[in-house]
């Protein structure tokens, strides 16, 4: 073989290795799949096609909201005000004693490890509207961007977190229906901009011997978007109380009166809430 014959080839096993080194490297990146917080070994849902807590179950669709929708809005007149901007005196923390998060220019925050904060009175089915601001900046991936609750009864969970342009199991993602139920849409707003839940809720209802007859029902607006139509709770919300361990499946544990209290729920992120009433329901034949 002569010198030039050497050359040439180790030029073209140089360009060549260049290439397939090229090659496998695009192959790698196009192999890298996004690292979405979840779990795969936590029981199937019912339906069986996804884990609770499944972190390849497809992402909700991204909706853009109206620029407003019911920020703001006043309460109806028969509408209880439950914070008004000015004081906690309708909320508790959950050993019945005052209500100790920060009040400040309109909104109250999350008390990092402080607990969460339940309102004094309760009601049976009822429209409950919230507003709702994650942290900005934002901080934090996944579970640990911008995470409280709305919690009904301490049983009954729908997610707060800051979904914008950010990633979890779906289960968990704002407007879900944690471990339950994903959104039907993510309608989040960025982080630091006031959103908007209106929720309708209905109690579940046990017979006499203690036969659920009536599961509990919740619809939920997110940003004036239909995130949850009617949608039935299997059960208590996983994690919540001991009676449904973390990771463990819903269910109905024990039966409890209609008439439930709100929680908001501290799961050491600084979250903001304004504006927040309730309304009850069925009661269109009270004089």
């Amino acid at each position: 073989m002569t010198r030039i014959s050497l050359i040439t080839n180790f030029l073209l096993c140089v360009l060549s290795f260049g290439v397939t080194s090229a090659a496998l490297a695009d192959g790698a990146a196009s192999n890298q799949v996004e690292k979405i917080d979840g779990f795969r070994d936590t029981p199937m849902l019912p339906g069986g096609k996804w884990h609770l807590h499944d972190p390849d179950r497809p992402q909700p669709r991204v909706v853009t909201p109206g620029v407003t929708f019911s920020q703001n809005a006043p309460a109806p007149s028969d509408a209880e005000v439950l914070f008004d901007g000015k004081d906690l005196v309708k909320w508790q923390n959950n050993r019945g004693q005052d209500a100790t998060w920060r009040v400040q220019d309109g909104c109250v925050e999350t008390a990092a490890r402080g607990g969460g904060i339940r309102t004094r009175g309760k009601w049976a089915d009822f429209q409950l509207h919230v507003e709702w601001a994650s942290p900005t900046p934002p901080r934090g991936t996944g579970q640990g961007r911008g995470n409280s609750g709305v919690l009904i009864n301490g049983m009954y969970e729908v997610q707060v977190l800051d979904s914008y342009q950010a990633k979890t199991y779906p289960d968990g993602q704002a407007g879900a229906i944690y471990g339950q139920s994903p959104p039907l849409v993510n309608a989040s707003k960025p982080p630091g901009e006031w959103q908007t839940y209106d929720i309708i809720f209905e109690s579940p209802r046990w017979n006499n011997s203690g036969e659920l007859v009536k599961k509990a029902g919740i619809t939920v607006l997110h940003n004036g978007v239909v995130v949850q139509n009617h949608y039935e709770f299997t059960g208590i919300t996983d994690g919540i109380t001991g009676e449904v361990p973390w990771k463990s499946l819903s269910k109905y544990s024990r039966p409890h009166p209609p008439e439930v209290f709100i929680e908001l729920q501290d799961h050491n992120n600084p979250v903001r809430y304004r504006n927040i009433w309730v309304r009850p329901l069925g009661e269109q034949d009270k004089p």
